[in-house]
């Protein structure tokens, strides 16, 4: 599986194709990593410690070039953009865990928006794979007034829910929080101008759109990409 991950690695850095080559080196390093550690014999233990430190070092020359930044800009009422479309080139196999940080994951019907199923929907994604999500760290603030009660029932029986699939959903509240980021342990971290919250309200609950996020209009936003962590040292 390690040498199918980097030998793709490969096929997509020549193809020019950074973003996702950087996920398959990452891939391919972590899965060679856990053979160095099984192999008993130190020859073989050499050759692929060789062949980590050539992949590492193409690895993060890529990300010292800048390489890594990707920057996608969401016009006003595109479709096209639901979370798989978005998500999806970054969600390797090797993701188990991930934070998600927005102000905003409110109740249901603040400001006429959906937050609260954006993120069920957001965890939906997850579960369908291809990573193998163990852990979801939630940072957001406290929905003021009336709709708190409606915000705690709500992400208590997404956490419920989750559990049935073998997920922990971990959930802080911050009253200063203001940065909207999702980071999978993978390295990679993509900041959203409106968070999880870019699609408009759909025209009704039998429209188009209603059920199938990538047939929703957008508002307008911009989606930045970065790879944060460095590749883990043998």
């Amino acid at each position: 599986a390690g040498a199918e991950a980097l030998r793709r690695a490969v096929e997509l850095d020549v193809a020019s194709r950074f973003q996702e080559s950087l996920v398959c080196y990452q891939e391919g390093i972590d899965l060679l990593l856990q053979v160095v550690k099984a192999t008993k014999d130190e020859a073989k233990k050499h050759r692929y410690r060789q062949k980590i430190s050539e992949y590492m070092t193409r690895a993060e020359d890529i990300k010292r070039h800048g390489k890594y930044h990707k920057q996608i800009r969401i016009e006003e009422n595109a479709t096209g953009f639901g979370y798989e479309k978005l998500f999806h080139e970054y969600l390797s196999e090797i993701v188990s865990e991930v934070w998600v940080e927005d102000p905003y994951i409110r109740h249901i019907h603040q400001a006429s928006r959906y937050l609260l199923y954006n993120f069920l929907r957001f965890c939906e994604m997850l579960i369908k794979g291809p990573c193998k999500v163990k852990t979801i760290h939630l940072l957001t603030s406290y929905d003021e007034g009336s709709g708190r009660s409606q915000q705690m029932s709500g992400l208590e029986e997404i956490k419920q829910s989750l559990r049935n699939y073998g997920v922990t959903l971990n959930i802080e509240f911050s009253s200063s929080i203001h940065d909207r980021e999702i980071r999978f342990n993978n390295g990679w971290m993509i900041k959203i101008g409106r968070g999880l919250d870019y699609f408009k309200k759909p025209q009704g609950r039998f429209s188009i759109g209603y059920c199938d996020f990538d047939l929703r209009p957008c508002h307008e936003t911009t989606v930045d990409v970065f790879h944060t962590k460095h590749t883990k040292k043998m």
